[in-house]
């Protein structure tokens, strides 16, 4: 029987995650930006990945600078949101990955810091530079990511367990929602690169024992 994953992912960014879903034929990755969509109450497991920063009406009342939003997509937001929701709800394996990692915690009622220096600078996004440091727990421990954002984590919403923080400023970059099946966040980039295959196995592997 196919499990769907539900997403939406930017066209660019469809090869990256392809390749960690192709082995595994019984997955099937729908993407809501796309014609055919992605019917949530049929999903098996939810993978919110990066884009543009969340539109202010998203954020808690008074939390969010509108003027440091950039490129907000509120159809995009409404639907993720929606997706988070209805995940949560339903007990499914989630993933989130750079924006993905906000969107949950906003929807959890955590807020974001609009706006960090020193996590934007072109070498970071695709190589792996950025040292972490990790809590004792922590299942997962890259020593160093490819974290690319500008926005962050300030007040970590209620059930989210910090698993790892920049070494360098302590900037959350590593999360995971206690007391659940499985939901991990990141604020780095594992679709692009396969040093980060064990996120997607675990995921997976919660998806297809659910």
């Amino acid at each position: 029987m196919p499990l769907p994953v539900a997403s939406w992912i930017r066209e660019k960014d469809e090869p990256l995650f392809a390749r960690f879903f192709s082995s595994h034929h019984e997955l099937i990755l729908q993407n809501a930006r796309g014609e055919e969509g992605a019917d949530l109450e049929l999903a098996r497991g939810v993978l919110i990945t990066g884009g543009p920063d969340i539109a202010v009406q998203f954020h808690l009342e008074g939390t969010a600078d509108a003027s440091l939003i950039r490129d907000p997509e509120p159809e995009r937001d409404a639907w993720e949101f929606k997706a988070v929701k209805s995940a949560l709800e339903r007990g499914l394996p989630i993933f989130c990955i750079c924006k993905g990692f906000q969107v949950l915690n906003v929807a959890l009622g955590g807020t974001l810091q609009m706006h960090v220096d020193g996590h934007e600078a072109p070498e970071q996004r695709d190589q792996n530079i950025q040292p972490l440091r990790h809590a004792p727990g922590a299942r997962h421990r890259f020593e160093f990511v490819n974290s690319s954002h500008h926005q962050a984590l300030d007040r970590v919403a209620s059930g989210l367990e910090v698993e790892a923080w920049c070494a360098e400023d302590d900037v959350i970059e590593q999360v995971r929602l206690r007391d659940y099946p499985f939901c991990l966040a990141v604020q780095y980039h594992p679709e692009r690169d396969l040093l980060y295959t064990p996120l997607f196995e675990e995921f997976i592997a919660h998806i297809k024992s659910a």
